[in-house]
């Protein structure tokens, strides 16, 4: 659906809280994003959607399904000559952020606009968790990505959006002894905005995972707007098995890329991805091929998955049979292999899902492995026809970094009623 709400995204990664926005029919002005993969990936989806939106859908499929390469779906999309799709800029630094903001106001003269409605974003968050504060031998202080916050409330008093959102983890509010986030509300406060933070979770937004996050939502003074009421349970009742049991069974090192037929037909599916869109009538299986794992790294699987399924337990890397502990650190990170809960929410996903997939064991014992980007990609509520660019490393890390959609799609249908009011 068109809408004729503008929205420029910053520190976009892969998309996450865009597609959201995208679903509800914002128009975008600008992704950022410093990541040269996630910045494909953006492109693609943005691709997506304005073939969607003008009934050249057959185009992307032609692309996902392998029978157009990434150059010629671009050029059989830019033959088209449809609306832009949103200008594309790499890194935020102080040298440039003057050119991205000429570029961005190109960019509205192009699209026919004066402003733009709404900032959305949020910076990479490995600075202001608490886990990589904890592995940091200074707690991060010294990470400059602590002071990326700083082009976003540029950008806010450059533009002067209507609304804007900001995106982090929790740990934003206790980094650098809570200083970030006394910084980020008088920031906005200076350039004549209210600001409310809460910290909200994906899985009240019908996302199967536990996952908190905190929403900066503001919006100019002159509005009498107060914080929208999100969820604030689970509005039904779904489970991880709701978003595997139509996925093929998989042995380490086996499946592709490559599109294939599901395990059933889209009427046997699980109604969660129907209802919710994750899975579609006319998809195939894409990004769905298991890592290699070595003889050792199964026989832990097998240990904590038998000890989940039976006895619903974690089991701590010091209880495991001393020949399978090859790590000399035995003080900390003891959950560093952790099941899936088929019956209930996933742990939190994260970036780390890149490094070995030891957090993020599928709970089948039959099949003995790490997820697949499909898997987590459907644990994170994207779409099964959202495709990843780039090495599979990258694809996990863009997942693992992602804003859930469908969290991100709430978000936006309340911002969305709020500019209702007030244009």
């Amino acid at each position: 659906m068109a809408s004729q709400y503008t929205v420029l995204d910053m520190f976009s990664g892969a998309g996450g809280l865009s597609e959201g926005f995208f679903q509800q029919g914002f128009k975008f002005v600008s992704h950022i994003e410093k990541v040269d993969y996630a910045r494909n990936t953006l492109q693609t989806r943005a691709i997506y959607h304005a073939l969607k939106n003008s009934n050249n859908e057959d185009i992307y499929r032609d692309y996902i399904y392998g029978d157009l390469n990434r150059d010629e779906f671009i050029q059989k999309f830019n033959e088209l000559e449809l609306p832009p799709i949103g200008l594309l800029q790499g890194e935020v630094c102080n040298s440039n952020e003057k050119s991205m903001i000429d570029k961005i106001e190109e960019q509205l003269n192009d699209l026919d606009s004066n402003s733009v409605d709404v900032i959305i974003g949020g910076p990479p968050c490995q600075a202001y968790s608490l886990v990589g504060r904890g592995r940091s031998l200074d707690g991060m202080k010294s990470d400059p990505r602590n002071y990326l916050y700083k082009h976003y409330l540029a950008f806010i008093k450059k533009f002067k959006p209507e609304l804007f959102v900001f995106e982090n983890v929790p740990g934003l509010k206790s980094a650098k002894n809570g200083s970030i986030y006394t910084n980020l509300h008088h920031g906005v406060k200076k350039y004549g905005y209210t600001t409310e933070a809460r910290i909200l979770n994906a899985n009240n937004f019908s996302v199967l995972q536990k996952r908190r996050r905190v929403i900066f939502i503001g919006w100019k003074n002159e509005y009498d707007f107060s914080y929208p009421s999100f969820p604030e349970k689970p509005p039904e009742e779904f489970h991880v098995s709701d978003i595997l049991q139509d996925l093929p069974p998989l042995q380490p090192g086996e499946g592709t890329d490559d599109p294939v037929d599901y395990k059933v037909p889209f009427s046997d599916a699980a109604s969660y991805l129907k209802k919710f869109n994750i899975r579609q009538k006319e998809d195939k299986l894409i990004q769905h091929k298991a890592r290699m794992h070595n003889p050792q790294d199964r026989e832990i699987y097998k240990l904590v998955i038998s000890k989940w399924n039976q006895e619903n337990k974690r089991l701590k890397y010091t209880d495991l049979p001393s020949e399978l502990q090859s790590h000399k650190n035995k003080d900390a990170f003891l959950d560093r292999f952790k099941v899936v809960d088929m019956n209930g929410y996933s742990h939190s996903v994260v970036a780390h899902v890149a490094k070995d997939g030891h957090y993020f064991i599928h709970p089948d014992i039959e099949q003995v492995r790490s997820l697949t980007v499909r898997e987590v990609a459907r644990i994170q509520s994207f779409p099964d026809n959202y495709k990843f660019e780039g090495p599979r490393t990258s694809q996990y890390s863009q997942i693992g970094n992602a804003v859930p959609p469908l969290m991100a799609k709430g978000i936006a249908v309340e911002i969305d009623n709020m500019l209702k009011e007030i244009l």
